[in-house]
């Protein structure tokens, strides 16, 4: 018998309840944009520089140009396109670069805990120190947000087996850490649940272009074919599409000129499909299929 993580149980996407989003939909779609600040010489990082110690000045610099110019182009296509953001946000981020906060409270956006920064991951730490870096997280964003986060995207996406049990005990509703499904799934903790709420692994431009080495066409091609087939799919049963994003990345302008045909695409059929952020869907699935005992 291979060991099991005890959160949920196999479930087949065609026996499921039946129901709907808001008005009738059947596809919700959420932008994910990760907001993230790095420590310079040490600690984590995504190396792009093969051949060269890590981290560095080109790495850190790589990944400051998306706090600097890329997120600010990003805003500027949001704006226009009238697009939600679930805003990813490391709490260092209110120290080094509070405008782009401001930019996105401004905007009405959702802000959903994502570590203090991702020089770091919860795996690496033993339960106090998680608990007391989730604790961080929540207080910085409480205080600048007015409200507490009720979403989490652990840094790295490299939660502790513990995580989902922290993060429901600190008052979070729904995790981003478990890609494994299309719609939202309940998971166990040892109080109680917390909602996993789909995250792409696939549609994500960290692993499709910083580690897969796709080109912009090809990653916009992936947003426009993943949503026409979920579209599709989604006569049949309620589902969610989320995009993954990093402004150091598809902030690049030869990759957001791509990035604007594929959200244009997109809004081309903002009748037939929710638009939201990841926290909304978290709170209308909650309501249709609430978690049981």
């Amino acid at each position: 018998m291979l060991r099991d993580h005890g959160r949920f149980p196999y479930s087949a996407i065609v026996n499921r309840p039946d129901w709907s989003w808001p008005d009738g939909r059947r596809l919700a779609v959420y932008i994910a944009l990760n907001l993230e600040h790095f420590a310079y010489g040490e600690g984590l990082g995504l190396s792009y520089s093969p051949g060269i110690a890590h981290p560095n000045t080109y790495n850190w610099a790589w990944r400051e140009y998306g706090n600097r110019v890329g997120v600010w182009r990003l805003i500027e296509l949001f704006d226009r396109l009238e697009l939600p953001v679930s805003l990813l946000l490391n709490s260092e981020v209110y120290d080094h670069c509070p405008e782009v906060v401001a930019a996105f409270r401004k905007r009405g956006d959702e802000v959903l805990g994502h570590g203090r920064t991702n020089s770091e991951h919860q795996n690496d730490f033993d339960e106090t120190a998680e608990a007391a870096l989730i604790r961080d997280v929540t207080e910085a964003i409480t205080r600048f947000e007015g409200r507490a986060p009720r979403g989490w995207l652990s840094p790295g996406v490299n939660p502790s087996a513990v995580t989902p049990d922290l993060l429901q005990e600190a008052g979070y509703t729904y995790v981003l850490d478990w890609p494994m499904d299309d719609q939202p799934v309940w998971i166990k903790t040892r109080r109680g649940r917390i909602l996993s709420l789909p995250y792409p692994q696939e549609v994500n431009d960290i692993p499709m272009i910083a580690i897969h080495h796709g080109t912009a066409p090809a990653f916009a091609q992936m947003i426009v074919d993943n949503f026409d087939e979920m579209l599709e799919h989604s006569r049949s049963q309620a589902l969610v599409f989320g995009i993954a994003l990093h402004a150091f990345l598809v902030g690049q302008p030869f990759r957001l000129r791509h990035l604007r045909r594929a959200f244009e695409h997109v809004v081309s059929h903002r009748r037939g499909i929710w638009l939201a952020t990841s926290g909304a869907i978290a709170r209308s699935f909650a309501e249709h299929v609430p978690a049981t005992t």
